[in-house]
């Protein structure tokens, strides 16, 4: 590219596309957005105004986290189209923090672990040069693999098991949104073919209306203004062991959020380098410590919309940045955050499927460059695939395991990224240093 070009990270669009395309991210990741609130309020049986103020704090606070990570504040943000969100990982540490010491005790626990996270990002991005194309292919792959059983569940309706779940109606309404996705994508020019996934939600939520699929109850009871204030739930508690537990958790966080950013990068055409990363997890320690202050969770870059980079071609930060307004302004305005959650989930799980199923076809694009003759890299790339889609296939497969090692492997994303490094190291790192030893040796002779 000549050095007068912008590159696309950095293009900026006309303003009716960037508010298209950041509304199109923020529909997509709502649903994910919104589900640890919902989780952690239930589990600690907080009351259904309680419930409302996290969930419009996450999404304030989340926008805010979004356009630090996107257009880049101070030393944070790796300034690639990356849409911050609540970590899953997290999730379960956090109700075991909970429980014991109140959501007084895991904001205390979220605010430290983010100071920790910001400290240490310097030396934990430097893992970035064990990372070859081979391990980036792989946990591209595992990120769009581990993600189609969330957009199954939302095609189904929600939770397997809950009454209506895959139900002839949600099927139908899941499959008419994806087929429309796949039509607007194919046969809209330009800039409509790159809103697809926004013009079938829409579609799919009209075609819900007309059907009585739809509940905009909540829409006519939630305030109009709120404003999420620090410290709203009383003082935080810091207790030594849950610090240690959500720091254990970051660590795992820092794991999905580099193969994220990697994968953007890779999609986007501006591999990220050491630096990037850096900033990218310094973003999120800040915001995850204003998380704990802004009565909300650990954040971190959301695979969610890694897919919707890759189906759409948008590569522009600004329209992450226009999203993360957006969420901001909805976290302002609770009838607003109402009128997105009404959005039927079937739906989303439509649209899901072609979103997280491009991921794994970028995976398998960026492995189909690395070469597989005369090395290890097939088995790299199987025992990595077949390990992190453990928990996938089986999900209480590790539930006799202690706390902290069910918190490690119940990410397939993690536990794959951790082995493909591991094994890309003894087979490829190792192996070449000992080569070259080897024929050190033979020309000194």
């Amino acid at each position: 590219m000549p050095p007068d070009k912008t590159h696309p990270v950095d293009e900026i669009l006309p303003a009716g596309q960037l508010f298209a395309c950041g509304l199109q991210h923020v529909m997509a990741m709502y649903a994910g957005c919104v589900a640890v609130p919902l989780i952690i309020a239930n589990a600690l049986g907080l009351s259904k105004d309680q419930l409302i103020y996290l969930i419009n704090a996450d999404l304030f606070t989340v926008g805010i986290a979004t356009i630090i990570q996107s257009f880049g504040f101070l030393n944070m943000g790796v300034k690639l189209p990356v849409v911050q969100g609540v970590s899953f990982a997290a999730v379960t540490p956090m109700i075991m923090v909970g429980k014991t010491h109140g959501i007084q005790g895991i904001f205390g626990a979220v605010i430290v672990a983010g100071i920790i996270t910001y400290l240490i990002s310097p030396y934990f991005s430097r893992l970035i040069r064990y990372f070859p194309p081979v391990v980036t292919g792989t946990i591209i792959t595992i990120i769009g693999v581990s993600l189609l059983p969330v957009a199954v569940r939302w095609a189904g309706g929600g939770v397997p098991g809950a009454p209506g779940f895959a139900s002839p109606a949600n099927l139908a309404m899941a499959f008419i949104v994806l087929v429309l996705t796949v039509i607007y994508y194919r046969c809209l020019p330009g800039f409509w073919s790159s809103i697809a996934v926004l013009l079938g939600l829409v579609s799919g939520t009209a075609i819900a209306i007309a059907f009585g699929l739809t509940d905009f109850s909540k829409v006519a009871t939630a305030a109009w203004f709120g404003f999420t204030t620090p410290f709203a739930f009383g003082m935080p508690i810091f207790d030594p062991m849950a610090i240690l537990t959500i720091v254990l958790a970051m660590l795992v966080i820092m794991t999905e959020t580099t193969g994220d950013m990697i994968a953007v990068g890779e999609m986007v055409g501006k591999p990220v380098n050491q630096e990037d990363v850096v900033r990218g997890l310094r973003a999120d320690g800040f915001a995850t410590m204003l998380g704990g202050i802004m009565n909300t969770f650990p954040y971190s870059a959301f695979a969610q919309n890694v897919g919707l980079v890759g189906l759409t071609g948008v590569r522009s930060r600004f329209v992450i940045v226009v999203a993360g307004i957006i969420l901001v302004i909805l976290g302002l305005f609770p009838k607003a955050a109402a009128i997105v959650a009404a959005i039927p989930t079937p739906v989303l799980g439509g649209a899901g499927i072609a979103m997280f199923g491009m991921v794994a076809a970028s995976g398998i694009r960026a492995l189909g460059k690395v070469s597989f003759e005369g090395n290890y890299n097939a088995m790299i790339v199987a025992v990595s695939i077949g390990v992190g889609l453990i928990p996938l296939a089986v999900p209480g497969f590790y539930g006799k395991l202690p706390a902290w090692a069910q918190m490690f492997l119940n990410s397939g994303i993690t536990i794959g990224s951790i082995i493909a490094v591991l094994l890309n190291f003894c087979f490829n790192e190792l192996g070449q240093n000992t080569a070259v030893s080897r024929q050190t040796a033979s020309d000194g002779k």
